[in-house]
């Protein structure tokens, strides 16, 4: 697993251990990166976020800031060696907490996000989607970006998600996974 664009470009990420995690193949990468377009200036928020490597190649690509949230120890602890590792410093937070908990403290806390990058567990998806867009929509920036990876059976459409304000949406399929891409009200076309 590697940094596929960006000033970080080439350097090789620690994944966590376990069969829990899915990381994120880099041809799948490349194309949320394609779709999603320039994220310079961008704050990101990656829910389940595994090694960190969405919001690492976000970082990389000039995104300013990130913030990757994951209830699991061993993904913590992965993003934690990966963002040491690369000199981070404090342009990427990790948050040891639950989705909900820790959107529920972000919006609290007054902060949004530019774009919101969620590879939830593909079993986890169809139960969690009604919840998952309304917590989002507290915490996104306007115009904002949302992108789900998510399993090839479970579709979301071009509706998106409920509770997200939603200007167009895209799906594309990489085979078995797809992510659809979000672009909330505000975020033109």
């Amino acid at each position: 697993m590697r940094v596929i664009a960006g000033d970080m470009r080439g350097r090789h990420l620690i994944a966590p251990t376990g069969v829990r995690t899915r990381p994120t193949a880099d041809r799948v990468k490349e194309a949320l990166f394609s779709i999603v377009g320039p994220v310079g200036g961008a704050r990101v928020l990656d829910l389940f976020a595994g090694s960190g490597a969405l919001a690492i190649e976000a970082l990389s690509r000039g995104a300013t800031s990130a913030l990757c949230v994951d209830d699991d120890r061993g993904a913590v602890e992965a993003i934690r060696a990966n963002a040491a590792v690369l000199g981070l410093g404090d342009r990427l937070r990790v948050v040891r907490r639950g989705w909900r908990g820790a959107l529920a403290d972000a919006a609290e806390a007054g902060e949004t996000f530019d774009l919101v990058l969620a590879d939830p567990p593909y079993d986890l998806l169809p139960v969690i989607l009604d919840e998952i867009g309304p917590a989002v929509a507290r915490v996104t920036a306007s115009g904002a970006i949302v992108v789900i990876e998510h399993a090839r059976s479970a579709i979301i459409g071009t509706g998106g998600v409920p509770g997200l304000a939603v200007e167009r949406a895209s799906t594309r399929t990489y085979g078995d996974s797809e992510i659809t891409v979000i672009w909330t009200q505000g975020a033109g076309t």
